[in-house]
C-alpha cells in the first residue's frame, strides 16, 4: 500500500494562503465535503483531536504537521497535502508547550487502521529525508507534488530491499 494512492489532486494546495490551523482545517474540510470524502463531523473532530494530540514535528530545518481525526469521520480515504512558505503554527507532538511552524502539512483522511499505519510509516520515511521535504516545498503545482511523492515512495521501497 502506497501513500500516493490516497493523494487526490483536488486535495493539494501549493503555497496555501491559509494563515493558521483554523483557516487551514476549514479549507480542507470544505473541499473534502464538496467531494463527499468526509462526514459533517470531520472539521469539529479534526480540530478537537489536534487540540488534545498535537501533530507538529520540528525537523532540523523544517516544520511538518500530520493532523488527522477519527476514522468514522472519513467516508472515502484521502490525504490532503499543503505547502506554506510562511508556515502555519502547530503545537509539537513531542511537547505541546512548544510550537513549530509547519511548512508542509499532510491532513490524513484515513478510515482503515492498516492504511493509517502504512501511510504514517511512509510519511515518516519521507519527511526524515531533507531532500524529499525540499522537493515537496519547491513544488509549483499539484502534479509536481504527486510526482515527487511517487518518487519518494519508490525511493523508500528501494531502501526496504
Amino acid at each position: 500500500m502506497d501513500l500516493v494512492q490516497f493523494i487526490k489532486k483536488e486535495m493539494i494546495w501549493v503555497q496555501t494562503p491559509c494563515q493558521d490551523q483554523t483557516e487551514l482545517f476549514a479549507e480542507v474540510s470544505t473541499r473534502a465535503a464538496s467531494q463527499d470524502l468526509i462526514t459533517d463531523q470531520f472539521l469539529q473532530k479534526l480540530t478537537e483531536r489536534e487540540a488534545i494530540f498535537p501533530t507538529g514535528l520540528q525537523l532540523e530545518n523544517f516544520g511538518v504537521a500530520l493532523p488527522h481525526t477519527d476514522p468514522e469521520c472519513v467516508t472515502e480515504q484521502f490525504i490532503a497535502v499543503l505547502t506554506s512558505e510562511a508556515g502555519i503554527p502547530f503545537k509539537q507532538m513531542a511537547d505541546a508547550n512548544q510550537e513549530t511552524t509547519a511548512n508542509l502539512i499532510f491532513v490524513l483522511g484515513l478510515n482503515e487502521p492498516h492504511s493509517q499505519l502504512a501511510v504514517l510509516q511512509q510519511l515518516m520515511g519521507a519527511i526524515q529525508n531533507e531532500e524529499h521535504v525540499k522537493a515537496l516545498l519547491a513544488a509549483k503545482t499539484a502534479d509536481d507534488i504527486i510526482e515527487t511523492l511517487s518518487q519518494v515512495v519508490l525511493h523508500l521501497k528501494g531502501e526496504e530491499k
